[in-house]
């Protein structure tokens, strides 16, 4: 990996010095505001890389987002060439359409090894859509991290941690088990998730971003941005205003889509608006 490139792809221009907290959280505010969590890239080509190199490779070269397993494994990889001993865990979120459970659909990291307390334990996800901004330490307890607030406790589901979400997130919460596994654990789940046809990441394209002064969330063509005291809901209608807002709210101007890509991807978007009202409109 040339860390130096990625360094640049995610806004920090110099790193030095050994693993300390505030590097971490530097690094880690930096990752989920300048790379998008997205599944913009599954709605034309299905199937995408796991591996960490190839997703830091596609991330650089095309401006690209991710979804978790790409985004915490690529963040893996950088941290670890950094200094900082890093694991993965098993995880698996809950929403209002999915109950709970850990399925190993969700990845995980926690960083250990600080300079300040070597042997403390450290919630790390940069892949959790509108989840953490800054890591967490792995105790019991409430933070805050604008605009939402986060809880940690033992999981009621596993031998492992439940974060519980704020209650204007998307996400309910996620569940993730204290033993540590390797990149293979989640290969079955990214080849269903980044392939099937019914697969929520498949079927609706959608884009996420952790910025300091609020949360955006990009669903078929339903712009939303949440901040502390509101949440801001606007319909991007034209192929125009869907295309910039990707390239300037979420970074992501998409250098390798054709014309006919872009058209195929709008009507794509835009058919998943009419679905959305279809099941949502009384009749």
């Amino acid at each position: 990996m040339d860390t130096t490139a990625f360094l640049q792809r995610i806004g920090v221009d110099e790193y030095d010095g050994p693993p300390r907290l505030e590097a971490l959280t530097r690094l880690h505010e930096a990752f989920v505001d300048q790379v998008p969590y997205e599944s913009i890239q599954y709605q034309l080509t299905p199937g995408g890389p796991l591996e960490p190199e190839d997703a830091v490779k596609r991330m650089i070269t095309r401006e690209a987002g991710g979804y978790c397993f790409q985004m915490n494994g690529s963040f893996a990889l950088l941290l670890t060439a950094l200094g900082y001993r890093v694991r993965m865990h098993r995880g698996g979120v809950q929403t209002a359409n999915r109950p709970g459970g850990v399925d190993a659909s969700h990845m995980v990291l926690t960083v250990t090894g600080l300079t300040e307390d070597p042997d403390r334990v450290w919630l790390v996800d940069v892949g959790l859509g509108d989840g953490l901004r800054q890591p967490m330490p792995l105790e019991a307890g409430e933070v805050y991290q604008y605009p939402f607030t986060l809880r940690l406790r033992p999981s009621d589901l596993t031998d492992g941690w439940r974060l519980d979400h704020d209650p204007r997130a998307n996400l309910i919460g996620m569940d993730f088990e204290s033993a540590p596994v390797e990149l293979d654990a989640f290969a079955a789940q990214h080849a269903r998730l980044s392939t099937d046809p019914t697969s929520p990441f498949v079927r609706l394209a959608s884009a996420f971003r952790r910025t300091p002064k609020s949360v955006v969330v990009l669903r078929s063509i339903g712009l939303s941005e949440t901040s502390a005291d509101r949440v801001d809901n606007t319909l991007l209608e034209t192929p125009t205003d869907y295309f910039t807002a990707l390239a300037d709210i979420f970074q992501l101007p998409l250098p390798h889509h054709t014309a006919a890509d872009r058209d195929q991807l709008w009507r794509r978007v835009w058919s998943q608006y009419e679905d959305f009202l279809a099941r949502t409109t009384p009749s």
